[in-house]
């Protein structure tokens, strides 16, 4: 009997141990899982962060280029600044004989081109007179005084300003009511 008592005895403390090894594999099993888990989370986080990154960058392309075709212009158009100012100056002059008359519509027929031309590419003169001075479009460079007008209002324009569609190229030089 005591034979029996001790072959129970084994196969218990044998059971015993498988069940302790099972749970040890058990433990190392589920440890395993847990660590590919947080690989894989890690991994996931990691290629939606790249793919955000990617559409982000994207997006900058798609806008820098909107942008660089909507201002493809603006160097050309503020080379022309100064070339629209001295042509609006020569209308400016007074003109009395009959040659001076033909020589005034031919710079008048040029202008009006080119006020077209640059008007096609969007190139804008910023209305000033009789506005409320905006330092936005405005560069202030007198201050007069006129009792009939409302203070901050601009008086006369010294010089002209332009835009290209959103952008200022240049601001008007202004006069501003006190």
């Amino acid at each position: 009997m005591s034979e029996k008592v001790e072959n129970q005895e084994l196969e218990q403390q044998t059971n015993e141990q498988a069940e302790v090894v099972e749970e040890v594999a058990l433990d190392e099993n589920e440890q395993k899982i847990a660590e590919l888990e947080a690989k894989l989370a890690e991994q996931e986080d990691r290629y939606l962060r790249l793919r955000a990154d990617y559409d982000n960058m994207v997006r900058r392309n798609k806008l820098d280029r909107e942008a660089a075709e909507k201002f493809r212009a603006q160097s050309l158009l503020t080379d022309l600044i100064p070339v629209l100012d001295n042509l609006d100056r020569a209308l400016q002059v007074e003109v009395t004989s009959e040659e001076a008359t033909s020589l005034y519509t031919g710079v008048e027929m040029v202008y009006r081109q080119f006020i077209d031309a640059t008007a096609k590419e969007g190139l804008e003169v910023i209305a000033s007179e009789g506005e409320p001075f905006d330092p936005n479009f405005h560069q202030a460079v007198m201050q007069e005084q006129d009792s009939e007008k409302e203070s901050g209002i601009v008086l006369r324009e010294l010089q002209k300003g332009y835009k290209l569609k959103d952008r200022v190229l240049r601001p008007a030089m202004v006069s501003v009511n006190e």
